[in-house]
């Protein structure tokens, strides 16, 4: 399995190679093209120069003469091209740099080549002469003409040598830039790779960390890493920070499960063990048997909470078709009625606060039952006797909210935040002398959540109220 290093290098590096060829390619074909353009249009013009200067030699019927002689070997040795004459019938009559004769006198070109020329006005191609010339060259012909007469023409021609000189010359300088772009590339690029790779090879190490316990291990973030890089280092570390608060959770939750359970089961196996061994009269059983029944209860229903919870979180949202429409007023006036009694015994003042018309809300009403029931039953018991009870249900927006009210101690503002916790308690001492496991908030606010709606807590000056949101659908 390649690393990141050398997947980065050899990708950068394919890339590199590949756009240097395509640009040397790229860049001798236009420089091939340029210096042929170049050349063919001088030696068009060279060559109509000297067609003109034929013509006005051949007027006279001088095609032949010294000095047009001289005037070929002047201009031959000034454009470094060969010039060739002939007359009409394709004979050459003369050649430049030959003052003393040429050993191509008296051979004849192709009469199909000088029926082109003629009749084009001139012609140019790249290749070679039959009995002229064997190399390969850039040549342009030029008919001499004088009104209508034809005369014959010139052939102006340089080899293509020269120009595939310059092109190689040029082409070996782009090479050994482009070497020495591709050492410095290389060089960057080793760097670049292992500046980016170092964050991931932290990232993976701090993962192993993380893996084997140390959950407290998180990625560190250099103020010069790449911001891709940044975001996947945050988004570890809160990930980490997510895990690690679940896994605490996890162990909290299982050490206040053993806690809580230790003491009912340690009563029911004390109680039986004493009954069965005869340590407790016999005219006593019915009284503990009553004990360890209340205690089986507890459990009973400290296991059917759990199980609850367990299937809110597992649906993770309450399901449409399990949504009913139905009437909170009514809904949280059959709660309180079933409180009657203990808010007789402990001579609660209670005060109802509800709109005129019917609060219609979408929502499973079995288990805001449970919310509105869970809520008074905190109320109630936190409540002094001869305290104030309060439920009001009021409208605001799109919202309908449900307040449940009570007197009693003020909670700590540093406790306000975990009251919805598992196995939170505000006395950290009660336990079997009080009905209750603190999963009763916890239960509400998952309810609540799974709805998509909110509550919250607010406790000062001797009161404290409870606050949930339900859609308001009237």
């Amino acid at each position: 399995m390649k690393s990141s290093f050398s997947r980065s290098f050899s990708t950068a590096a394919t890339i590199l190679l590949l756009t240097l060829t395509v640009l040397g390619a790229s860049f001798q074909i236009q420089i091939d093209s340029f210096l042929e353009d170049t050349t063919v249009s001088r030696l068009t013009q060279d060559s109509q120069v000297v067609a003109d200067l034929a013509s006005a030699y051949g007027m006279d019927g001088n095609l032949t003469s010294r000095d047009l002689m001289l005037n070929l070997n002047v201009v031959s040795q000034i454009t470094n091209a060969d010039i060739v004459i002939c007359d009409h019938d394709g004979y050459i009559i003369l050649c430049s740099g030959t003052l003393g004769g040429c050993d191509h006198d008296g051979w004849q070109l192709n009469q199909d080549f000088l029926d082109k020329v003629y009749d084009s006005g001139g012609y140019s191609a790249t290749g070679t002469i039959r009995n002229l010339y064997d190399e390969e060259r850039y040549v342009v012909s030029t008919p001499i003409v004088s009104g209508e007469t034809r005369l014959g023409i010139v052939i102006v021609s340089t080899p293509t040598a020269g120009t595939k000189q310059i092109l190689n010359k040029i082409s070996n300088i782009f090479l050994t830039v482009s070497i020495f772009v591709v050492l410095i590339a290389v060089l960057g690029v080793m760097a670049f790779a292992r500046r980016e790779s170092k964050p991931l090879k932290e990232l993976a190490k701090t993962a192993t960390a993380f893996g084997h316990g140390e959950l407290d291990a998180r990625v560190k973030i250099d103020e010069d890493c790449s911001e891709e890089m940044e975001e996947l280092a945050l988004a570890f570390n809160n990930m980490a920070s997510s895990l690690q608060k679940s896994e605490y959770q996890r162990q909290e939750f299982v050490a206040n499960v053993s806690h809580e359970l230790k003491t009912p089961m340690t009563t029911i196996s004390g109680y039986v063990d004493g009954i069965l061994d005869g340590t407790i009269p016999e005219e006593k059983h019915r009284h503990y048997l009553q004990i360890v029944s209340d205690e089986t209860k507890r459990l009973s229903r400290l296991v059917r909470s759990m199980l609850d919870i367990s299937q809110l979180q597992k649906e993770q949202g309450i399901p449409e078709e399990k949504k009913i429409h139905f009437d909170l007023e009514e809904c949280a006036g059959q709660v309180l009625i079933t409180f009657e009694k203990k808010i007789n015994d402990k001579h609660l003042n209670v005060d109802v606060n509800f709109p005129e018309h019917p609060v219609y809300t979408m929502a499973n009403q079995d288990y805001i039952t449970q919310v509105i029931y869970n809520l008074l039953d905190n109320a109630v018991k936190f409540c002094p006797e001869g305290g104030n009870l309060g439920l009001t249900i009021r409208e605001g927006g799109s919202k309908a909210y449900v307040s449940v009210s009570n007197d009693g101690e003020t909670i700590p503002p540093e406790e306000l935040p975990l009251v919805f916790d598992r196995f939170h308690k505000l006395d950290k001492s009660r336990s079997q002398n009080r009905d209750g496991w603190g999963l009763g908030l916890y239960i509400v606010k998952t309810i609540v959540c799974c709805h998509g709606e909110n509550i919250s807590v607010s406790s000062k000056d001797g009161k404290t109220e409870f606050t949930f949101t339900m859609p308001l659908v009237n």
